[in-house]
């Protein structure tokens, strides 16, 4: 009996245990089908997003009737090369675009041609014709990005008005951008390459694959460092600019920019479905938005030409910026909405520029200044950085000198409006280069950084910059740095040392000519006449409502006249302007150092947005106050702020105040601001990334002791000896700032 009760037991439990299985199971199964069955609705809802987004342009009446009438029965265009297929031709796109023209103007109810079976025919033939001949570019991107995402286009807007053969066929055209191609790398390409996946999985309805392409665009929003390969850092980095290769040059507002607005698109797009982004990922591109590539626009609008690398070299690549993406993130999230709405009023036109910020791109390079009434910047290089972009696809190629100190000065972000076919290369604002009679051949001109004493310090609103320049091109080295306060900025330049033939020149502007140049010397004022004039004994020269002022009377150059030049000269695209010339009015201010100067220098005081009535008084009662312009040591004063900002290139002494002395025992940048005798907020950084602390003293009574910083006052020597922790890793070189009366 007892035999016969344990195993009744058994059979129980074992009965229960197996009906448990079989309920979980069907419960999964449930639960899975429920998923499933929610994944293919979000996918109806996705499909009609993309679609309806790829219907929204207008349909050209007049166009699409001309491509219906000129298409040949082979299904070609007059007018295009389809033999060329070189990186600076491929006029193929041209038939790319023409099909999802027409097959807008097909599938678009509100078009005169919906539904049109004569369009249709059209659309078929082309299509055909691609097919069969499969057309591929020497320029990969064409291959795995440009054509996949035109043909997936049309395919998606096309839908079953295709064939099943044309569909077969365009298959392994779109198959092309797919994760294991080789552009689907970090930097840009991969979350584009992922996004043409994405809508080709809409169009097959396959949830597998748009899963697997929705998981890499989510997994591209992080920091590059963080993927933890050292040997590829391409991507978002922690300073928020982006590197797009492993160059480590700043495309933050090229392929940088791309990367944004392809995420937020599909943010936008798969918003409130089952394949919506996690707000870790929408939290950190508002953050690289805002403090990333508003950092390279100039009223948040306005792109820095000095950002735009090769893309310098196109029409319109000054254009300013759209509110749609902003806008868009004000959509699908609330954070930072304040700042985001101020970014879209203004691009609106609604709300004058109010930014005021001071910013340091470490990883870059990259130095910016907001103010509402200017914007400046400073683009350099070291020996952790390449110069600027390779001049792929000959474009940007007379860019050899545009990270040499490269110095941008903007009241309206107009003043450099397609200038650059007529643009004096060797003569970029802020940089100092030998003229040279030619520039060097275009793959020239990418090159490596020769010195590591490159760098800014910042607390945010104010700071200065640092460029202990080599040239890689030139036997020329120069100590450049720059100093940003609130209506001025101050430049300084000493050691200028050069072995070349040919005479070195330091440009301050080279703009579009707008009014009259007028100079001051020996007590009196001149507008100068239309022509180039060599001018000595200058105490200031004001053009376009912006002053360049000398604490001494200096000899400059002018050049106020019409220049010439053309787009081709600059970039060889099938694409650009013709070989025709161009003609703008220039504005050109340089100091000449001469044949082979040894240890020339430099110093002048810029104040945008000022009247020519008032430069005179401004001169007279300036704020600024230069403290050294040595080899050794840089440093500026502003007294009404009470702020100084110093370059220590070595250890050093220097006076700033009658009761304060800053002495540096390491090279390095510090900024102090004072009230009275009294210090009220210190700033560090290490331009090297070298050093783990830096360590100076201040003649001052200051008691710090925390992990970072250690200041301790020595009663005997009547100095303060502080210590700071530095930032190691990915955020060396990063700024470190106590404030002293919080």
């Amino acid at each position: 009996m007892k035999k016969d009760s344990k195993r009744n037991r058994f059979s129980w439990f074992r009965n229960v245990f197996l009906i448990s299985i079989v309920v979980s199971v069907q419960l999964f199964i449930t639960v899975k089908d429920s998923q499933a069955q929610v994944a293919e609705s979000d996918i109806e809802i996705l499909r009609e997003r993309f679609t309806e987004e790829l219907l929204e342009p207008s349909v050209n009446e007049q166009e699409v009737e001309s491509l219906i009438s000129s298409i040949r029965e082979d299904g070609t265009w007059p007018g295009i090369d389809y033999v060329d297929t070189t990186r600076t031709a491929f006029e193929h796109s041209i038939h790319l675009d023409n099909m999802v023209d027409l097959g807008r103007a097909y599938k678009k109810p509100e078009s005169p041609f919906y539904k049109n079976s004569d369009l249709k025919q059209v659309i078929w033939k082309a299509l055909d014709f691609w097919n069969e001949n499969d057309f591929i570019c020497e320029n990969w991107w064409w291959n795995q990005i440009g054509t996949p995402e035109r043909i997936g286009n049309l395919l998606l807007i096309m839908d079953d008005d295709l064939t099943e053969e044309q569909v077969t066929k365009s298959e392994p055209i779109v198959g092309r951008a797919n994760l294991d191609a080789w552009g689907a790398r970090p930097g840009g390409d991969l979350i584009k390459i992922a996004g043409i996946l994405g809508k080709y999985a809409l169009f097959k309805r396959d949830v597998e694959v748009l899963e697997e392409a929705v998981a890499a665009i989510a997994g591209e929003i992080g920091f590059a460092v963080d993927r933890g390969d050292p040997s590829d850092v391409r991507g978002l980095q922690t300073d928020f600019s982006f590197h797009h290769r492993n160059d480590r040059v700043t495309s933050t507002i090229t392929y940088g920019q791309g990367f944004a607005s392809y995420f937020v698109d599909w943010a936008k797009k798969v918003n409130g479905t089952e394949f919506e982004f996690p707000d870790e990922s929408i939290q950190l591109i508002v953050d690289y938005y805002l403090d990333g590539i508003n950092g390279y626009m100039a009223f948040g609008k306005y792109p820095d030409p000095g950002g735009r690398n090769r893309g310098i070299t196109r029409l319109n690549a000054l254009n300013p910026r759209s509110p749609e993406l902003p806008r868009t993130l004000l959509q699908i999230t609330d954070y930072r909405q304040d700042e985001l709405e101020a970014i879209v009023q203004i691009r609106e036109g609604n709300r004058e520029p109010d930014l005021r910020r001071n910013l340091f791109f470490w990883n870059t390079e990259y130095f910016s200044h907001q103010r509402p009434h200017y914007f400046a910047s400073v683009r350099m290089y070291s020996s952790r950085n390449h110069s600027v972009e390779v001049p792929y696809n000959s474009e940007g190629l007379k860019n050899h000198h545009l990270a040499d100190g490269y110095n941008f000065i903007t009241r309206t972000g107009e003043e450099y409006i397609h200038i650059f076919p007529v643009w004096d290369w060797q003569k970029i604002p802020g940089t100092t280069v030998v003229q040279k009679p030619t520039l060097p051949d275009p793959d020239e001109v990418q090159q490596q950084g020769l010195t590591d004493f490159v760098g800014g310090v910042t607390d945010g609103t104010y700071g200065a910059a640092v460029f202990d320049f080599k040239s890689p091109l030139d036997p020329l080295s120069a100590r450049k740095s720059w100093f940003f306060f609130d209506d001025e900025f101050v430049a300084l330049g000493a050691g200028i040392q050069s072995d070349s033939e040919y005479p070195v020149v330091t440009t301050l502007n080279q703009s579009l000519l707008n009014g009259d140049v007028i100079t001051a010397q020996n007590g009196n004022q001149t507008v100068l006449d239309t022509g180039e004039h060599d001018l000595t004994d200058v105490l200031w020269v004001h053009h376009d409502k912006t002053a360049y002022l000398f604490s001494e009377p200096v000899s400059v150059k002018v050049e106020n006249r019409q220049r010439s030049g053309a787009w081709k000269e600059i970039n060889e695209q099938t694409w650009a302007l013709s070989r025709d010339k161009v003609f703008k009015d220039v504005f050109t201010l340089w100091i000449d150092h001469g044949v082979k100067p040894q240890q020339s220098e430099y110093e002048y005081i810029v104040v945008p947005g000022i009247d020519a009535t008032e430069v005179e008084s401004y001169h007279q009662s300036s704020p600024i106050e230069i403290l050294a312009n040595q080899r050794e040591i840089q440093a500026v004063k502003h007294s009404g702020l009470g702020m100084s900002q110093i370059v220590f290139y070595e250890p050093g002494e220097i006076e700033i105040s009658e009761n304060i002395t800053i002495t540096s025992e390491t090279a390095g940048l510090v900024m102090v601001t004072t009230s009275g005798d009294k210090i009220e907020k210190i700033t560090v950084s290490d331009p090297t990334r070298k050093q783990d602390s830096f360590q100076f003293s201040v003649t001052s009574r200051i008691e710090i002791e925390n992990a970072q910083w250690s200041a301790i006052w020595d009663e005997d020597t009547g100095h303060s000896r502080i210590s700071v922790a530095l930032p190691q890793g990915d955020y060396a070189g990063q700024s470190v700032t106590y404030y002293l009366t919080r």
